[in-house]
């Protein structure tokens, strides 16, 4: 059944709305698929901030073979004003999540908009409507499409870009949500440091204390598949008591890495061992965003001669912590912070070897004390915030 909402189907329960000329379509052509990918490009225009992202990519939101669908089910619509794309946004159900959680929650996701009342409130009904036919009882987002993907809505640190696989978000845009009744689930924080920064005398204490313990070695690209699956072993288990987690699946882990196997260099990655046991990783990534601004979200003809030069030659200056986990035997005690402190003080060399200046540590869920605390010992600012929105369906 065609899934089309418009304005004076629900007038009656949106009076607010201006009828006649908001509808909502589904995504179904390939045409109706561009245009949902080029719709942000018309919203921040003027924000110099904005990176469009990269659409080769953003295309896997579409794709049959997107290892999310083995577990996982999305659709996709359109806010036309009178016929000319003013909004989007998705609708997601992840079994996976509702095996683990049990708590009857569906989600939503890429949410961009006009600054409109009746658009953010048509297309959030219209998801609502979807996950509420599938039995769902209530509605988290935005998830793009998942929680180990990019998540949250910016709410503050609008004046500068976002780092790779980080949003933005114009400022109306949270006030649009609680307008329609979405309410602060949890705040994800990301941090910026120095990457030169000095060892503090705290991070020095830790280390000598259980140097004889704790060694690290970079990642190999000989055995990339062996540390691959390591590194997500170790992060399913570092992660499992987290706020909303799902564990990454071998699929998903293998569609990722060779997304960003091009950005991945060895000295970025590091795993640590306790007594030769792995028990932490670090994962860095420089920051592809930098290296994209300018292309409008595409490679050809000539977008990827500029993308190589800018990643190989020049160098971005900035970087992402985008993966970080310390086994859950060894979290809240002297040697899961010595594993931090090793992994960030082994890795950070080559960091600034590799010309970056600053690092984006993110993200870090708000009432995460413990990675919070070690994060200041680094001189970690949190300079932007995602929030999570719920509400009962």
């Amino acid at each position: 059944m065609r899934e089309t909402t418009s304005v004076e189907e629900s007038a009656a329960t949106h009076p607010s709305r201006a009828a006649g000329s908001l509808r909502i379509v589904p995504v179904e052509s390939r045409a109706q698929r561009a245009a949902f990918l080029r719709l942000p490009r018309a919203l921040y225009q003027d924000d110099p901030h904005w990176v469009e992202p990269l659409h080769l990519e953003q295309r896997q939101w579409f794709a049959a073979d997107n290892p999310f669908y083995e577990h996982a089910e999305a659709r996709f619509w359109l806010a036309l004003r009178d016929g000319r794309p003013v909004g989007r946004i998705s609708a997601q159900v992840d079994r996976l999540h509702l095996e683990r959680h049990r708590d009857g929650a569906g989600f939503f996701g890429l949410l961009e908009a006009e600054d409109a009342d009746e658009t953010f409130r048509a297309l959030l009904a219209t998801a609502e409507a979807w996950l509420r036919a599938r039995g769902l009882e209530r509605v988290r987002g935005p998830f793009n499409l998942s929680i180990n993907q990019e998540c949250g809505l910016l709410v503050d640190g609008f004046t500068t870009p976002p780092m790779l696989m980080m949003g933005h978000a114009r400022p109306y845009c949270a006030a649009r949500l609680e307008a329609c009744g979405y309410q602060k689930e949890r705040d994800l924080l990301a941090y910026l440091i120095d990457a030169d920064v000095a060892e503090t005398p705290l991070r020095r204490m830790a280390v000598a204390r259980t140097r004889r313990r704790i060694t690290t070695r970079t990642v190999s690209r000989k055995h990339f598949q062996e540390d691959l699956d390591l590194i997500f072993t170790l992060f399913n288990d570092a992660w499992a008591d987290n706020w909303g987690f799902v564990p990454m699946t071998r699929s998903e882990i293998t569609h990722m890495a060779a997304g960003l196997k091009f950005l991945i260099n060895e000295r970025f990655a590091r795993i640590a061992m306790v007594d030769g046991e792995p028990a932490a990783f670090i994962v860095v990534l420089a920051n592809l965003n930098e290296a994209i601004a300018g292309l409008r979200g595409r490679l050809f003809p000539f977008g990827w001669l500029r993308l190589l030069w800018r990643l190989k030659v020049r160098h971005p200056e900035s970087g992402r912590m985008l993966l970080m986990g310390v086994r859950k035997a060894y979290q809240e005690s002297l040697l899961g912070a010595a594993l931090a402190y090793r992994l960030i003080g082994d890795i950070q060399p080559d960091v600034v070897a590799g010309g970056m200046r600053r690092v984006e540590l993110s993200w870090v869920l708000e009432d995460n004390q413990g990675v919070r605390s070690i994060i200041g010992e680094f001189g970690g600012r949190a300079y932007k915030r995602y929030r999570i929105y719920g509400r009962a369906l």
